[in-house]
């Protein structure tokens, strides 16, 4: 049996995410990864055995690196106002680099239920719902379940790009334009979770 070239099997992972998340071709077929990694076709069924175990282990992948990534934020010793900041930071940058990923892994949930892995909340994210019940002990943020905050972060900061095709063609905007507004919603975001 030949040697697994692991430099090959994450050029194709790779260029996978690249394809998926950065350019949104979620129906690309191996044939177009394969052209797009510059290896054959079978190579890439050599490494994946199909499209589905491929879209599998970039899924699982992404959720690893953006679980860590929030981690550690999250478990950052930071005032809470700097944590949200830099949450929202991460995710934005995130979704500039890819921003049809949230749209991928929602869609791979869905159709593929795809599971999540670790069945229990992280523990950064248990400390960040405790933070989250002090800061309204204290007053600092309008009481409601911990969770309801975490919900309206994440759709204050996902919202615009899931919808990003639907109201980049309706309002006629650049990838420029609307990159502009996204970068200017961070300001909006805490003045709406934070007054």
């Amino acid at each position: 049996m030949a040697m697994r070239d692991n430099g090959t099997e994450q050029l194709i992972k790779d260029t996978a995410k690249r394809i998926f998340f950065a350019e949104g071709k979620t129906n690309a077929t191996t044939q177009d990864i394969a052209d797009a990694a510059g290896v054959t076709r079978t190579l890439v069924n050599y490494y994946f055995r199909s499209k589905d175990v491929l879209f599998k282990r970039v899924f699982d992948e992404a959720m690893i690196d953006t679980r860590n990534r929030f981690d550690e934020v999250l478990s950052a010793p930071l005032a809470f106002p700097k944590k949200v900041e830099k949450f929202i930071d991460v995710f934005y940058n995130e979704a500039l680099k890819f921003p049809y990923k949230e749209a991928f892994m929602i869609s791979e949930i869905n159709s593929h239920e795809f599971a999540l892995k670790q069945k229990e909340a992280p523990e950064a994210l248990k400390i960040f719902l405790q933070d989250i019940k002090k800061e309204m002990d204290n007053g600092t943020i309008k009481k409601m379940k911990p969770m309801n905050f975490m919900l309206n972060l994440f759709s204050l900061m996902a919202y615009p790009l899931l919808t990003r095709p639907l109201f980049q063609r309706t309002f006629e905007l650049t990838d420029t334009q609307y990159e502009t507004l996204l970068k200017d919603r961070k300001k909006m975001i805490l003045e709406i979770l934070m007054p």
